[in-house]
Parts: structure tokens; sequence; C-alpha cells
């Protein structure tokens, strides 16, 4: 029997303000799909923060939730500089997802 990989996501979300959101999850899909209902977060309805700007992959849960600790700790300043490093046009990743992941809800390798 094939033994599942799991992949758990740190991601930050911005409004078209730029109100941030720095969360994690195991399917980001699902889970960006949730923020953009509504459904997911009270902080992220009330502020319509609802556009991926920036997400890491990590094999182990706890390095996931130890890079959303560390990102939350972060200034604002450093926050988009993060972001800027790898989406400089703040372009909402989530648009791309149809690209990135198989039916199954993976991305490719």
């Amino acid at each position: 029997m094939l033994r599942r990989e799991h992949r758990y996501y740190t991601y930050i979300l911005a409004s078209l303000s730029g109100t941030l959101y720095t969360g994690i999850t195991n399917n980001l899909c699902h889970r960006v799909a949730r923020h953009k209902e509504g459904t997911a977060s009270r902080f992220t309805a009330h502020y319509s923060v609802n556009r991926l700007v920036y997400f890491e992959c990590f094999k182990y849960v706890n390095n996931a939730i130890a890079r959303e600790k560390q990102i939350k700790g972060l200034s604002r300043a450093k926050k988009v500089n993060l972001i800027g490093s790898m989406n400089p046009s703040w372009r909402d990743l989530s648009l791309d997802f149809a690209k990135i992941y198989q039916p199954e809800g993976h991305f490719h390798q």
C-alpha cells in the first residue's frame, strides 16, 4: 500500500487595500477558496483579505507552524519584502491553481 505524502503550506493573503493575513493549511486550494467565500475567518471576511500573494510548502506540519509564527513576528516591511521576493506584482496566485494543481489537489513535483 502506498503511503500518501502530506504537504503543509504557510501562506499570506492580502486585501486590495494591503491588509495581510498569515496562516497554515494542508490544502491550499480549498483554504483559499474558503477565504474567498468569506467562511474561513472572521478577520479575512471582514477586511476582504482573500488574495493569495505568498506561500511556502513543507513536508512536516511542525515546520509549517514554525514558519507561520516566524512570519507573523516579522515587521510589515519585512513581510512586504518577503511577498515581493516571490510575487513582485502581488498578483493573486490562486488564479494559477488550475495550472499548478493536479486533479487530486496536490502540486506537481
